[in-house]
């Protein structure tokens, strides 16, 4: 199947893909690619640190060739968890800025929120559906582009619409969820 480009002043987005599971891996690869992302897929948290640099002391001299735009990991993952390889990310000052996306099969009201509250970009129920990565990609794309590599969303704006529909919460939780539309 080939795969158009919306325009050809588009840049073309990168996203590191990181899952354990080999299915879901190929699964999120099949995905991104047919929404026209350059995509690199490693299968644990450590690899992502790995593929970034993060794991050595020193700031990676790779960086500037890597170009990320975007990194979607699993949550739940033996070794590193995604929400831990999301700390990781956001406390670097080299990547703080790329944004990150948790995906899982566990709509837990907590665990969403406690990933948002740390710097996740957004949340995504598996399986992951193609308008998902649509909607992402649009976002980034909307969210300044034309910036260097690195594609800053964290002003990005949601819609109702784009909002999962979770079980009743807290009026904390709620005023939460509010500041974040």
């Amino acid at each position: 199947m080939d795969t158009i480009n919306l325009s050809s002043d588009a840049p073309e987005l990168h996203v590191l893909a990181v899952d354990d599971s080999n299915v879901d891996r190929k699964v999120i690869e099949k995905l991104l690619r047919i929404s026209s992302f350059k995509v690199t897929v490693v299968e644990s948290g450590s690899r992502a640190l790995q593929y970034l640099g993060l794991d050595q002391e020193k700031k990676s001299p790779r960086f500037d060739d890597l170009k990320v735009n975007l990194i979607m990991t699993d949550y739940s993952m033996p070794g590193m968890t995604g929400f831990e390889l999301l700390k990781k990310i956001k406390n670097s000052s080299t990547f703080r800025d790329i944004p990150v996306v948790i995906m899982s099969s566990e709509n837990s009201l907590i665990r969403i929120d406690r990933c948002l509250e740390e710097g996740a970009e957004d949340y995504l129920l598996k399986p992951v559906k193609l308008s998902d990565l649509k909607r992402l990609k649009d976002s980034i794309l909307k969210s300044g582009s034309e910036h260097t590599g690195q594609i800053l969303t964290r002003n990005r704006k949601h819609k109702p619409s784009d909002c999962l529909d979770l079980s009743p919460s807290s009026p904390q939780q709620e005023q939460t969820k509010r500041a974040r539309l």
